[in-house]
């Protein structure tokens, strides 16, 4: 199941990478390549959590209380690196605002992660391949 979510999550990273026809101008001006990144973020994080979600099961790990204590207790029992830490719970606040809308979604936020931190995804994507690999 997890090596199914990792391949599913490598081709989310793909179409995002693969859109390098929407610059800032098009971003902010056409809702439909907004909406694209937007989900495509969204779903790429949601499938990290589930991820993490089914090593804790499957390990019997502590069951964490919140999204973004998915990836303190993957940090906790050596699954991902602790220094990711804070991007990884940065991450998981994002994807609350993506769903929920509790406030404005900004779009320079939004674009920003777009264009620039994808690599944290790729970077989690290497560590449960590591781990994976040495289990």
């Amino acid at each position: 199941m997890v090596e199914r979510k990792v391949v599913s999550l490598k081709g989310y990273l793909k179409e995002l990478y693969c859109a390098t026809d929407i610059n800032w101008e098009k971003y902010i001006t056409d809702n439909r390549s907004k909406r694209f990144v937007e989900r495509l973020l969204q779903i790429s994080i949601e499938t990290m959590i589930d991820i993490g979600q089914h090593i804790i099961a499957d390990e019997g790990f502590r069951e964490p209380g919140s999204y973004r204590d998915v990836f303190k207790v993957l940090v906790e029992n050596q699954v991902i690196a602790r220094e990711k830490l804070p991007k990884l719970e940065k991450i998981a606040s994002f994807r609350s605002v993506l769903v929920h809308h509790y406030e404005k979604t900004d779009d320079s936020i939004v674009y920003g992660i777009f264009k620039n931190n994808l690599g944290d995804i790729e970077d989690f994507i290497t560590d449960i391949l590591a781990w994976l690999k040495s289990n």
